[in-house]
């Protein structure tokens, strides 16, 4: 199995859609990497010569991925927090961030739905005796 940056890459994947397995690397910065290291995107990851991974390698390292990249964005989170921006309160609150309505939808971020509303007067009981 190739890995790279401590990612175990799948070995039957193009070597372009493998790439994109490492955190910090979508499809255009892997066929950036790719150009640059001269290796054709057709290649599969398992046909890779010990040569290819070196220089992949090489050229990975010139890019901020996998820890450093998650550290900086939990860096960049805990900034907005403490400078009280609403942008921080809005990660604090478990909130979509960039102005999304939260009326409808947003349920990614805010769980599953707690239907709220008309109740029997004995499933009201229940519930009340439960709490």
């Amino acid at each position: 199995m190739l890995r790279l940056v401590g990612i175990d890459l799948p070995e039957n994947k193009r070597i372009v859609i493998a790439l994109t397995y490492v955190y910090g690397i979508g499809p255009k910065i892997a066929k950036k990497i790719l150009e640059k290291a001269k290796i054709s995107e057709d290649l599969r990851a398992k046909d890779l010569t010990a040569v290819d991974v070196a220089k992949l390698q090489k050229i990975i390292e010139e890019f901020k991925v996998e820890g450093d990249l998650r550290k900086e964005v939990r860096e960049n989170i805990q900034r907005l927090k403490r400078i009280g921006a609403y942008r921080g309160s809005r990660h604090s609150a478990g909130l979509p961030v960039r102005g999304q309505r939260t009326r409808t939808n947003a349920r990614t971020l805010r769980g599953k739905r707690k239907t709220i509303g008309a109740m029997k007067k004995e499933d009201a009981a229940k519930v009340a005796g439960a709490k």
